[in-house]
């Protein structure tokens, strides 16, 4: 009976982690740590499966947890400014609108500019690939942190507000949001295209040099990969809008740093708070650095439904097993 039972359990075990990883594939944590509503849109890659949703709203201090399939890529931002009619559901966002005119984005990439996460993922059968990227232009402070995985798994991302240290030419609006070089002038040798469209001659103009010095672990312009892309094997991913938890209109400066290398590892700053609505942890990074502790606690953001169903299957099996 107790061999058994020995090897119902290493059974059950291995059951559960092939499930984690190989069909929930890897999480998505998003956290609004503005003080201003954020409309997050999400777009994957063509042959992508869409996630649960493709465009929300998360109030301050929100947060929203999604599944990826086994083998994902896509990208992930932040609208601001959003204005929907509460019985047509029509509207659009002063920054990073996707042109659907509804809250979902259904398929319908950021408008320019808007700070972008972007991801490959593969939920531990290899590597993953990520990065934050600015070639697009900015509209408000972003940071990944891969949790739980193996490797380098830097955190990376953008947290200071360049909307405030904006040149005037690539300015939105009263500063809503600061456009890349490409957008504002459309020049070959800004959008790294024609006789630019390759690293040996497309170098880093005087507005992505500003991008990059305020923010040196992002994508400043197209062939910025050596500083700018990160990698980590079998992470859940967390992805805060306003990390140093600063508006992107405030007076203060952002003191957050982006330090660390991974497994659970945390952005820091000096500002403190918290938001209204179901407000996530103090911590920026809630979630540590493996999955198991909040299986075994019972993260109501990780035990979903379906790990309820897969309970019901262990312990079925357990019963199976003893009755043998």
């Amino acid at each position: 009976m107790d061999s058994r039972f020995s090897s119902s359990f290493i059974l059950i075990i291995f059951i559960f982690v092939c499930f984690h990883r190989g069909i929930s594939g890897t999480s998505f944590n998003l956290i609004n740590r503005c003080g201003y509503n954020v409309w997050p849109g999400i777009l994957a890659n063509v042959g992508s499966q869409k996630l649960d949703s493709t465009g929300f709203m998360l109030a301050p201090g929100d947060s929203r947890v999604f599944q990826a399939p086994q083998e994902w890529s896509g990208r992930i931002w932040g609208r601001t400014g959003c204005n929907f009619d509460g019985n047509t559901g029509q509207g659009n966002c002063a920054t990073g609108d996707c042109g659907s005119n509804q809250v979902e984005c259904n398929g319908a990439g950021a408008t320019p500019p808007a700070t972008l996460a972007e991801f490959t993922i593969f939920s531990g059968t290899k590597q993953d690939f990520y990065d934050v990227s600015l070639v697009d232009g900015y509209n408000l402070p972003m940071a990944i942190q891969a949790v739980g995985g193996s490797g380098a798994c830097d955190t990376t991302g953008c947290v200071k507000d360049l909307n405030r240290m904006c040149p005037n030419e690539l300015r939105v609006g009263d500063g809503q949001a600061c456009k890349s070089a490409c957008e504002a002038f459309g020049s070959p040798e800004y959008c790294c295209s024609g006789a630019y469209a390759s690293p040996s001659t497309c170098k880093p103009s005087s507005y992505s040099a500003m991008f990059k010095n305020a923010c040196p672990k992002s994508y400043s312009y197209a062939y910025d990969d050596p500083t700018s892309t990160f990698t980590c094997t079998g992470a859940d991913y967390t992805i805060t809008f306003c990390p140093s938890l600063t508006s992107q209109k405030s007076s203060r400066d952002s003191s957050m740093s982006l330090s660390g290398t991974g497994n659970g590892q945390q952005a820091t700053g000096t500002d403190g708070g918290s938001g209204s609505g179901s407000s996530p942890p103090e911590d920026p990074f809630p979630f540590g650095s493996s999955w198991l502790p909040d299986f075994m606690t019972g993260d109501s953001s990780r035990f979903s439904y379906f790990y309820s169903k897969m309970a019901f299957f262990i312990f079925s099996l357990i019963h199976f097993l003893l009755l043998i």
